[in-house]
């Protein structure tokens, strides 16, 4: 057995790519003393200098897999930042070869979930601890402080709290990270979180579609009226960012960069929301698009820009509470299938810094689960609701316009949807469920007794009876 030693590293990352090189300068920063491991060795000495340039002295680079893990002390952690999948099955394999009972393996990649169970059980044969770790912030995140999400085994969680609470992003009530809860759902909280942030670039990206193509506004208008924005209730990360995007001149031609960006966003299964990945696939720049002849509805002539601007201003944050109320249920529901236990108050918290989704907003997200921790949506929170009947009729202005106008709003039109569901006493399912019970005797309820009932449809139809229903 080694002798823990003041020589032996606090914790090890391996993994050299952007994300895995700043986790670990960042790392180092904080006092950790760190090694460093990647397959590709002069990823390691690219780590080394910067360490070195930056003045991170804590870390030292490692060349194999058993020099690596040997010079971490006891009870390992070893991070482990690769590309999901097979590959990391197989650093999995190498790094495990040379591990003890009681070491931890963290894997902060955009892992699937159940993987990480299969995983979790595979190397608990060794005795080894297991932790799946969403990490939210893009490289910057990374280097100065992301917002942290890891779920896996308690224990492992405790061996790398102290490293996690001070390198993860800080806000007034906290760093943004917290145990998550057991099994995958440190991975599986960070794929919805995925899935919004993709719901709110879509909804952004329909505000300036509407804004553009039936306002007029030049990108110099664009610019400052997202700045405005960014002061308010949609006060955020994306829209600061936005803002900066509309100023930027193409170096290489006349104009703005945003008017040259082909309308074309990779994959990198990264996407939840339905409707944004129907938004990113079914177009994605592809040639055979607009070949109806249709144009897109051109500005209006006398069109009131002001009132456009504050109508598409409250339904962009209409539409953003239905985003984040949709994300919160599937969590909610994914938890209580899987006994995750998540406090939903708590991932509102954590997301309010250093991740791309952080927000003002976020926080009376969290204040609201607070008041309510088995709230069923976030669009039947009293403060919540009050504001979305309080802007519902200009979001139904706005999509009426882009509806008129030939321009597709699928994010917003999904949203007022989930609000509408909502909003309504009585929904057309009555009918689904007569159609099921004909053609495939599935049953149905009624509303005036108990019971399930069966009805003989056709047959009734045709001697022209009305139904009637016999109790099965």
């Amino acid at each position: 057995m080694e002798a823990a030693s003041p020589a032996l590293s606090r914790i090890g990352l391996a993994g050299l790519a952007v994300m895995g090189q700043n986790l670990a300068l960042n790392i180092a920063e904080k006092g950790f003393p760190i090694s460093v491991y990647n397959r590709t060795t002069s990823k390691v000495d690219d780590t080394l200098d910067r360490a070195h340039r930056e003045g991170l002295l804590p870390l030292t680079g490692h060349y194999t897999p058993r020099d690596f893990v040997l010079s971490l002390r006891r009870p390992r952690s070893i991070i482990i930042l690769v590309k999901a999948g097979s590959p990391v099955d197989q650093t999995i394999a190498a790094l495990s070869a040379h591990m003890d009972s009681g070491d931890t393996i963290i894997d902060g990649g955009n892992e699937w979930y159940e993987n990480t169970e299969r995983r979790l059980l595979q190397v608990a044969d060794k005795g080894i601890l297991y932790l799946g770790m969403g990490v939210s912030g893009g490289e910057e995140g990374a280097r100065h402080g992301p917002s942290l999400m890891p779920g896996g085994s308690y224990q492992a969680y405790l061996n790398i709290e102290d490293i996690v609470k001070k390198v993860a992003a800080q806000v007034e009530d906290g760093p943004c990270v917290t145990y998550i809860g057991e099994g995958g759902s440190g991975n599986f909280v960070k794929m919805v979180h995925n899935g919004i942030e993709y719901g709110d670039m879509q909804l952004i990206s329909e505000a300036y579609d509407v804004l553009k193509n039936v306002g007029g506004l030049s990108n110099a208008e664009l610019g400052e009226i997202f700045s405005d924005w960014n002061r308010g209730e949609l006060e955020s990360f994306l829209i600061e960012i936005t803002a900066d995007i509309f100023r930027v001149k193409d170096e290489d031609g006349d104009g703005e960069l945003v008017d040259k960006i082909l309308d074309k966003t990779g994959m990198k299964g990264t996407v939840l929301l339905e409707c944004c990945l129907h938004a990113r696939a079914v177009h994605g720049g592809a040639d055979d698009c607009g070949l109806f002849g249709l144009q897109v509805g051109a500005v209006r002539s006398g069109i009131d820009k002001k009132r456009l601007i504050d109508d598409v201003r409250q339904a962009l944050y209409a539409s953003k509470i239905c985003s984040y109320a949709q994300g919160m249920n599937l969590l909610r529901a994914k938890s209580v299938e899987k006994g995750w236990n998540l406090n939903l108050g708590e991932l509102a918290r954590i997301w309010k810094g250093g991740c791309i989704i952080r927000a003002v907003f976020l926080d009376r997200i969290k204040k609201a689960y607070r008041r309510n921790p088995n709230l069923a949506s976030l669009v039947v929170d009293p403060e919540f609701a009050r504001e979305m009947v309080q802007r519902q009729a200009a979001w139904r202005r706005v999509v009426g316009l882009a509806i008129s106008a030939g321009i597709s709003t699928p994010g917003m039109c999904a949203s007022l949807a989930y609000f509408d569901t909502y909003r309504r006493a009585r929904l057309p399912a009555n009918l689904v469920q007569a159609q099921r019970d004909l053609f495939g005797a599935h049953t149905y309820e009624r509303i005036d007794r108990s019971g399930s009932f069966h009805t003989e449809w056709t047959k009734l139809a045709q001697k022209g009876n009305n139904p009637v229903a016999a109790l099965n």
